[in-house]
């Protein structure tokens, strides 16, 4: 619970910025990304934001509706990473660090906490989307009772010195910092998202494996390139892997049926 909020007093309802509006699924037992990626292929204006707060999860999706082809308008997933941070990073306490991946995970002190996922319309690189789909998905409680000390790389945020961060303040906080980064992006800011994004994935410098379509790829990530595709290194080899290999579009198809 924030602060302003008490037991005594109702919560005030969740309120986004001009340009977003919000469907509400309830107490979290439904998938808010599949059914955004479902309203946006039925046509749904862009700013939609698809949400649903259970008592150990946050789930939320955002339609977006790009201009610009698919390799570049994939910025918007490390945007929305970068927002999350932003917004957490306003409520929690000072010593709460959190961290991203190149692939959308979300660590909160060095554990995995949640994660984004991205789906659109099309998987063409040089096409330009009809619509685009990010997800979020944060962990509140661990999934289970057992000791986390069985599960060292998995956290919840009220483990994690968050319990007074109230999902509904922190979705709203994300979605304002998400306009923020996508405006900047529509003004040509680009390299500051990038200069931000690289500030938050420890990742960069060091040996990985990272696994696409199931199938994993390993060498040194040396760092992203201008639409954000890892540049991977092996020997005297670099390689670039797609951030578009990060779409699951199975769910915009299956939602259309």
């Amino acid at each position: 619970m924030s602060a302003g909020e008490n037991l005594f007093e109702a919560p005030r309802p969740i309120t986004f910025p001009p340009l977003f509006s919000g469907q509400d699924l309830g107490d979290g037992m439904h998938d808010p990304f599949a059914h955004a990626c479902a309203r946006a292929a039925l046509g749904c204006d862009a700013g939609l934001i698809v949400h649903a707060i259970g008592a150990d999860m946050l789930r939320a999706a955002i339609v977006f509706a790009p201009e610009e082809a698919l390799e570049s308008a994939l910025a918007v997933l490390p945007a929305c990473g970068v927002g999350f941070q932003n917004a957490l990073g306003a409520l929690a306490p000072p010593e709460v660090a959190v961290h991203l991946t190149w692939d959308g995970t979300i660590r909160v002190n060095g554990g995995r906490c949640g994660r984004l996922r991205v789906a659109a319309d099309t998987d063409e690189a040089t096409q330009v989307p009809g619509w685009l789909v990010v997800g979020l998905e944060l962990r509140l409680l661990p999934a289970t009772e057992d000791d986390p000390g069985h599960t060292p790389d998995e956290t919840a945020l009220y483990l994690e010195g968050c319990s007074d961060v109230a999902p509904a303040r922190l979705l709203e906080a994300w979605a304002r910092h998400v306009l923020v980064w996508v405006n900047r992006l529509e003004t040509g800011e680009r390299a500051a998202l990038h200069e931000q994004w690289r500030g938050l994935v420890e990742e960069i410098g060091h040996d990985i494996e990272q696994r696409i379509a199931g199938r994993p790829a390993r060498g040194r990530f040396v760092g992203v390139d201008e639409h954000f595709n890892m540049l991977l290194r092996a020997g005297d080899e670099t390689r670039a892997l797609a951030l578009a290999a990060l779409l699951e579009n199975d769910i915009g198809k299956d939602s259309r049926r």
